[in-house]
């Protein structure tokens, strides 16, 4: 399995989208500041994750999740949880 995450800064209210193979391991990284661009915006919380069949699905979605560049369409999945996306 497979999951495309997102997740959101408690210090900036930043979203940040990921996509991964182990979400518990992932979310620890985030947080312990393994993630350069998560470093100084930590801590983090997840709010949305879906899972899918397979890692190569799952990159695909969050790459089409990057894209967005309007925060009102995130803020709709996240509200309504789910990601309104196909591969």
């Amino acid at each position: 399995m497979a999951y495309v995450y997102i997740v959101q800064s408690e210090v900036n209210s930043r979203y940040y989208i990921g996509s991964t193979n182990d979400l518990k391991r992932r979310l620890a990284e985030h947080n312990n500041g393994k993630t350069k661009s998560l470093k100084f915006i930590r801590p983090v919380k997840l709010v949305l994750h879906q899972e899918y069949s397979s890692l190569i699905e799952a990159r695909k979605i969050e790459l089409k999740l990057k894209k967005f560049k309007n925060k009102n369409i995130l803020e709709r999945m996240i509200r309504e949880g789910i990601i309104l996306l196909g591969p």
